[in-house]
């Protein structure tokens, strides 16, 4: 049985870890998929141009295989992967951690790294609510007009969030309807005269 929610934090969330001299700043924040990934991970590369690394671990969706981690120079598996497990440790998705690391001049040797990466990786996550979301299935809702109510009734009565829609005479929305209740709304929906359903 696969689960209905997941888990993923709520808000963006920094914090920061010193060890001999090195400084290493963790960025944790939400995203949708790998291109806001990417544009978020830009601007902090961008606002730390003269760190030393910038490596990081993401993971997104429920399925468990839209993942990755860099070590960004440092030694493999020494930054990016100890990342990353703090992330699954705490079971989340739909996030990702950046860690920007200011060498202080003394290396810290495999352990230390793998620990200050962990560390500042687990004070960001600490410091931001972690929330449960729904899992949903996307949905195309065309319609006339003149349905318009009967359809946001449905739509608003079983928390489904409307992603997109084009509002004309005829109506275009897009939907997604959370999996624990996905066969009621399909049948609520399937129920108003003159509306198309098709899953996206």
């Amino acid at each position: 049985m696969s689960p209905d929610y997941y888990y993923t934090i709520e808000r963006s969330a920094s914090a920061e870890f010193k060890d001999r001299g090195s400084k290493f700043i963790a960025y944790a924040f939400p995203i949708a998929d790998v291109a806001d990934f990417k544009k978020q991970f830009q601007e902090l590369k961008e606002e730390h141009p003269k760190a030393d690394h910038h490596c990081f671990g993401y993971r997104i969706g429920t399925d468990g295989n839209n993942f990755r981690s860099s070590d960004d120079g440092e030694p493999s598996g020494s930054a990016g992967r100890p990342i990353l497990g703090q992330i699954d440790s705490k079971q989340l998705t739909n996030l990702a951690v950046v860690v920007v690391r200011y060498f202080g001049g003394i290396l810290l040797g495999v352990p230390g790294l793998i620990n200050a990466y962990k560390t500042v990786a687990t004070l960001a996550l600490q410091t931001t609510p972690v929330i449960q979301k729904n899992i949903e299935i996307k949905y195309r809702l065309q319609f006339d007009y003149t349905k318009m109510n009967e359809v946001m009734m449905v739509v608003k009565k079983y928390n489904c969030t409307v992603t997109d829609q084009q509002m004309e005479l005829f109506c275009r929305m897009d939907i997604g309807i959370p999996k624990a209740k996905h066969e009621l709304v399909l049948l609520k929906l399937k129920e108003i005269v003159g509306l198309e359903v098709t899953r996206i």
